[in-house]
C-alpha cells in the first residue's frame, strides 16, 4: 500500500520482496492485498511507470536515495520478536551500501522493540558497509499508523508523522517525502519512536478490552453498553484527552479505588471475569511498592516527604498513595518527616480523619511546620507535591548530598543541586 501511495505522490519507487507471487501480481498491475481502492491505485501507478519491483534488495538500494524497511517481525515462541528477517536484510543492505557513492537514508518501519535499531540494525549496517552511521548514511525509525481495511485513508490523513532519526540529513529526507500531508511532522529520537509504536498498539488493545469488559458488566445489569461507552467518549476533557496519560505516581482518593472495587464486585456477583479491570488495583500497589523500594535500597535513611494528600491542592488523605508510602517507610524503620502545607490535622474531619487515625495515628509527630524543618535533617527527599513556590523553595534548599525521588515530574530539574531520580523516568 505504501508503495502505491508513494508512487501516486510522484516518487519513483522500487518495490523489493522475496515472494515471486507478490512481484508478479504488481507487475500485472494488481495489488497483493485486498482493500478499498487499492486495486485501482496499483493499476494506475504501475501504468504510470513510477513503480518497478524486484527481488534484488542490493540493486534497489543502489538505484535509490531512501529505503523504507517494512519487514515482518512476528512473535517467537516465547513472545519475543523474531528479528531474523530484518537483521538478514540489514546485512544485505550494508553490503550493497559499501560500494554505493553518496549519502543513503534507511527508514525502519517494521515494529521493533526499543533499542533494536541502534543496538542491532545500526551495527550491522556499519560493519557490512564499512561506513559510519549519521555521517555516510542516515538511519531513522518511522512508525506507521495504518489500519487494515482503511490504510489508504490513514496514509493520507495520519494523526501525525513521527520520525526518530540519528542525523538531520536523514530526518530531512523523510520530511521531504511526507511534508505534503496535512499532519504535524514531529521529530524525536529513535528509541522514543520505537517505544511509541508499541505503546500505541498496547493502548489500542487496552481500549478495546476496557470497552468489552464494561460491555459484559452492562449486559449483566441490563444496561445499554453502547450508550454507556458513547457517553464515556463524549467527555473529551478527561476521558478522551491527555488527562491521566502522563507517567507519575499511583492513583488514590475517595473515588477511583472505591469504584473499581465496586465494579469488580458486581462482576463477581454475576460470575463475570474482568481480568483487566480486576488487575488495576494490583498494578497500582506495584507502583507504590516501586517507590518504597527505591528508598529502602538506600539503607533505611532519614526521609523527608513533600506532600501527603492524594492530589496537589487538596487535604484529602483518603486512600492517598503517599499515606501508604509513609506507613510502609515507618514500618521499615525509616526516620520520617512530612511537610504538606495543605494538610492541617486540626481541620481533618469525618472519613478523612478516620482514615489517618487508622493508618498513621501518630501523624502529628511526623508533620513539620515548614519545608526547611522537613528538608534539612533528611537524606532522601520524596517529592509528591508540585506548586510553584514550593518548587522554588526546593531548588533553593536541596544540597548535593540529598537524594531526591520525584513522583510529580518536577519542572526545571537541572536547577536541583542534588542527586535526582524519577519514579518511572
Amino acid at each position: 500500500m505504501s508503495l502505491a501511495c508513494l508512487a501516486r505522490d510522484g516518487h519513483q519507487v522500487i518495490g523489493v520482496d522475496i515472494d515471486p507471487v507478490k512481484l508478479d501480481l504488481i507487475r500485472s498491475r494488481k495489488s497483493p492485498i485486498l482493500e478499498e481502492g487499492i486495486q485501482e491505485l496499483m493499476r494506475d501507478v504501475v501504468e504510470s511507470g513510477r513503480v518497478t519491483v524486484t527481488h534484488d534488495a542490493a540493486q534497489a538500494l543502489r538505484d535509490t536515495e531512501l529505503s523504507f524497511v517494512c519487514v515482518g517481525t512476528p512473535s517467537a515462541a516465547n513472545g519475543s520478536q523474531d528479528l531474523n528477517a530484518i537483521l538478514r536484510l540489514a546485512e544485505q543492505l550494508g553490503e550493497a551500501l559499501r560500494t554505493k557513492p553518496g549519502f543513503h537514508t534507511f527508514v525502519i518501519r517494521s515494529t521493533v522493540q526499543p533499542g533494536t535499531v541502534e543496538e542491532k540494525i545500526e551495527p550491522i549496517l556499519e560493519r557490512a558497509s564499512g561506513k559510519k552511521s549519521g555521517a555516510d548514511f542516515g538511519l531513522c525509525f518511522q512508525p506507521e499508523f495504518l489500519r487494515e481495511g482503511s490504510s489508504i485513508r490513514d496514509y493520507d490523513h495520519p494523526p501525525y508523522t513521527i520520525v526518530g532519526g540519528n542525523c538531520e540529513a536523514a530526518v530531512n529526507a523523510v520530511r521531504e517525502v511526507f511534508q505534503h500531508l496535512d499532519a504535524k511532522f514531529l521529530v524525536t529520537n529513535i528509541r522514543v519512536a520505537e517505544a511509541l509504536k508499541m505503546s500505541c498498539n498496547a493502548f489500542h488493545a487496552l481500549k478495546i478490552t476496557f470497552a468489552n469488559e464494561i460491555g459484559r458488566v452492562s449486559q449483566a445489569l441490563g444496561i445499554d453498553s453502547h450508550e454507556v461507552m458513547r457517553l464515556v467518549c463524549a467527555d473529551q476533557r478527561l476521558n478522551i484527552s491527555p488527562a491521566y496519560l502522563k507517567p507519575g505516581f499511583a492513583f488514590g482518593g475517595s473515588c477511583l479505588p472505591k469504584d473499581l472495587r465496586a465494579l469488580t464486585n458486581i462482576a463477581k456477583q454475576h460470575d463475570l471475569s474482568l481480568p483487566m479491570l480486576s488487575s488495576l488495583l494490583d498494578s497500582n500497589r506495584v507502583h507504590i511498592d516501586h517507590a518504597v523500594e527505591k528508598i529502602l535500597k538506600l539503607g533505611r535513611p532519614r526521609v523527608g516527604m513533600l506532600g501527603l494528600s492524594f492530589k496537589t491542592g487538596t487535604d484529602d488523605l483518603r486512600e492517598s498513595p503517599l499515606v501508604l508510602v509513609a506507613k510502609r517507610l515507618i514500618g521499615e524503620g525509616c526516620e520520617l518527616r512530612i511537610f504538606d502545607p495543605e494538610v492541617q490535622l486540626s481541620r481533618l474531619l469525618g472519613a478523612n480523619r478516620s482514615y489517618i487515625d487508622a493508618h498513621i495515628p501518630h501523624l502529628k509527630s511526623l508533620m513539620c511546620p515548614s519545608m526547611a524543618e522537613m528538608l534539612d535533617p533528611s537524606e532522601v527527599i520524596l517529592v509528591g507535591l508540585q506548586q510553584g513556590a514550593l518548587n522554588d523553595a526546593l531548588q533553593a534548599r536541596v544540597r548535593p548530598d540529598h537524594y531526591l525521588i520525584d513522583l510529580v515530574n518536577l519542572p526545571n530539574r537541572d536547577l536541583l543541586r542534588c542527586r535526582y531520580e524519577g519514579i518511572c523516568w
